[in-house]
């Protein structure tokens, strides 16, 4: 039986809500999910978050350029990726779990001898976050995309500082792109997919969820009806 992949995006919000904070209970309760799934293999791209958002935000007082803003985000992302494959242990990344790929055949070879290959960003490119890797992974590995971030889905406005927002239950690749094209790229940006991330879904037509809860991936993975927002067709 052929094992059905994922590339799951998880954001950095959601493994150190804090810089100085990682949820350890929300890893755990990761962990356990992925478990329920052993003929799933999944690809879980690590964002930075607001640990990446500190340096990035330091750099640009310090009148860094992009680029270098860039890579200290990279730097943040691939450690998460290294932490979360210490605790898999053996299901992760497997025969060295400290070796975080920077490449995609890197991630597809690692993917065939583990349930599980952690990465964070492959390499620097211009304008290009975790959400723009994921997206890449899965179009390169042909197969869906989850976002797994802070808020329950996509809403028509920012729902924790506008109340009367609305919330998008589905919407189409090209009306997803239409909205994140008019948002300017800036290194350490926050928008629950980023601009490079739905070009990718729209060109390559790849299912993309996107959820707030593991009890959402957690449906989604069963084929069910789940709490989020669907981006297809």
């Amino acid at each position: 039986m052929v094992q059905k992949k994922w590339v799951v995006s998880l954001g950095g919000s959601r493994i150190a809500p804090k810089s100085e904070d990682v949820d350890a209970s929300f890893i755990k309760r990761f962990e356990k999910l992925v478990e329920k799934f052993p003929r799933e293999k999944f690809v879980v791209v690590t964002g930075g978050g607001s640990t990446a958002r500190k340096y990035i935000s330091a750099l640009r007082k310090l009148d860094a350029n992009s680029k270098k803003q860039s890579q200290a985000g990279i730097d943040v992302t691939r450690y998460h990726a290294s932490f979360l494959a210490r605790i898999f242990g053996k299901r992760a990344n497997s025969p060295d779990a400290n070796e975080i790929p920077k490449t995609m055949k890197k991630v597809s070879n690692l993917l065939k001898k583990n349930q599980v290959v952690f990465c964070g960003a492959l390499r620097w490119e211009a304008n290009k976050t975790s959400d723009g890797t994921s997206a890449d992974l899965a179009s390169y590995l042909n197969c869906p995309f989850i976002n797994i971030t802070n808020i329950d889905g996509l809403y028509t406005s920012n729902p924790k500082t506008n109340k009367s927002s609305k919330f998008i239950k589905k919407i189409t690749w090209e009306k997803f792109y239409e909205i994140t094209r008019k948002i300017k790229f800036r290194a350490g940006q926050h928008f629950v997919l980023d601009q490079d991330a739905a070009k990718t879904i729209l060109k390559k037509k790849i299912p993309t969820y996107i959820v707030g809860r593991l009890s959402e991936v957690e449906k989604i993975l069963n084929g069910k009806n789940f709490k989020g927002t669907l981006i297809c067709g």
